[in-house]
């Protein structure tokens, strides 16, 4: 059941790596500064959790839980400016492509900077029950 939990989080790390490269590759969306270090945040994490898998190292808790809580901290703070909740004033993205740029609205909220938000979350929380229940 644990090796499922890391391969869960590698699956969800390694659709976001590819649909991070389809939106800038194929679809040719610019990132913005705060794509790119989220970008930053999560490539590594496909890698870890590979790793982590053959043969199952429960020590990939320690690696990858401060990555994947950085990479949240810059989605969080992404997807506030994106709302507004953060004012312009506040926006790294001064030169270049706008951090604010709307490029996808799916249901008419979940943007490309929520999608990383939630990528982040669900690998935060899967990883917190592995945690918990290596502990036991």
């Amino acid at each position: 059941m644990n090796w499922n939990i890391v391969f869960l989080c590698w699956l969800i790390a390694a659709v976001s790596v590819l649909g991070s490269l389809f939106f800038s590759e194929i679809m040719l969306f610019a990132p913005c500064s705060l794509c790119w270090w989220q970008r930053i945040f999560m490539f590594p994490l496909a890698i870890i959790f590979l790793v982590g898998l053959f043969p199952f190292d429960r020590n990939v808790i320690r690696y990858a839980l401060p990555i994947a809580a950085g990479g949240w901290l810059v989605a969080l703070f992404h997807t506030l400016l994106y709302s507004g909740v953060i004012p312009e004033s506040l926006e790294p993205c001064q030169q270049g492509v706008s951090c604010k740029e709307v490029y996808i609205e799916w249901l008419g909220f979940i943007t490309i900077p929520m999608l990383s938000l939630m990528a982040f979350s669900a690998m935060i929380a899967l990883l917190v029950l592995l945690r918990r229940r290596l502990s036991v």
